[in-house]
């Protein structure tokens, strides 16, 4: 299995603050502003889309470890970025080091571990818990 994944790899997503992505629908507060776990979401799926296309077939990567601060609120109507990038490749484990802005200024930060997995064996071992 020949994994080609590099050291500064990069990635960046976008969306905007809506009322599906505040702290209230999630139920992580009490304010209609951008939720810590969508913050959260958007950093670990950038990691993804950093790494998971260079993998080969049959492979895939799952978070493992988060250390993230929420440094801002972001009202509904404005737009955050997240980015990503591979800052350590230690076996099949992989550290991010994250990011979020909004319109006006940095909203996040932190890291994020990710692991590589066969695909087909993770999900027959989670499944596996069911029987």
């Amino acid at each position: 299995m020949d994994i080609n994944l590099q050291i500064g790899m990069t990635a960046e997503k976008k969306e905007e603050v809506t009322e599906n992505n505040t702290a209230i629908k999630y139920g992580s507060g009490g304010v209609a502003v951008y939720a810590t776990p969508a913050m959260i979401g958007i950093m670990e799926g950038t990691c993804l889309a950093a790494v998971d296309p260079h993998l080969p077939e049959g492979m895939s990567t799952v978070g493992i470890h988060l250390d993230v601060k929420h440094l801002s609120a972001t009202p509904v109507g404005m737009s955050v970025r997240a980015t990503a990038k591979l800052t350590e490749i230690s076996g099949k484990r992989l550290t991010f080091a994250v990011e979020a802005f909004d319109d006006k200024e940095k909203i996040g930060e932190g890291t994020h571990q990710r692991y590589i997995i066969d695909l087909a064996k993770f999900l027959q071992k989670a499944q596996e818990k069911k029987a």
